[in-house]
């Protein structure tokens, strides 16, 4: 992704205004995960939508996919991001740019292994009325 989407992303999630509360959905996200809408909006055939999840220490969000492309800011903590095949495909600090492609090909969760509150907002681009979140079922790792 180039600078300046990038920049523009970043700018978006920063500056949206809080609309609703509603809770992350994932198979099963762990106790305590939430996510809160920022702000959202449909042009065409495409909802572009920017929510901040949190998850605590120790948790996660459940094994899933996106049926669009997904973009995130890490705002505090770490995010420990694992594949379908159980490998860990990136571990993403405080400030790191995160970008998960679109399909069910893509299943993935996302874990806080740290002792503090991970922060992300996100920012879904998705198909005119399809879920942040597609469940996925474990596919066989020894964490969940």
């Amino acid at each position: 992704m180039n600078t300046a989407l990038r920049t523009a992303v970043t700018g978006a999630v920063t500056a949206a205004t809080v609309l609703i509360c509603a809770p992350a959905h994932a198979t099963p996200p762990g106790p305590g995960v939430t996510a809160r809408l920022i702000g959202q909006r449909t042009v065409g055939g495409t909802d572009y939508t920017v929510r901040e999840i949190t998850i605590p220490p120790g948790q996660a969000t459940g094994w899933h996919y996106h049926d669009g492309p997904l973009y995130a800011v890490v705002k505090e903590g770490t995010l420990s991001h694992f594949d379908s095949d159980c490998a860990s495909d990136g571990v993403y600090p405080k400030g790191s740019f995160v970008q998960e492609p679109a399909g069910s090909d893509h299943v993935h969760i996302g874990r806080n292994l740290g002792d503090t509150d991970l922060v992300l907002d996100v920012l879904y681009v998705l198909p005119h009325g399809a879920p942040f979140s597609e469940d996925a079922p474990n596919p066989g790792c020894s964490f969940q």
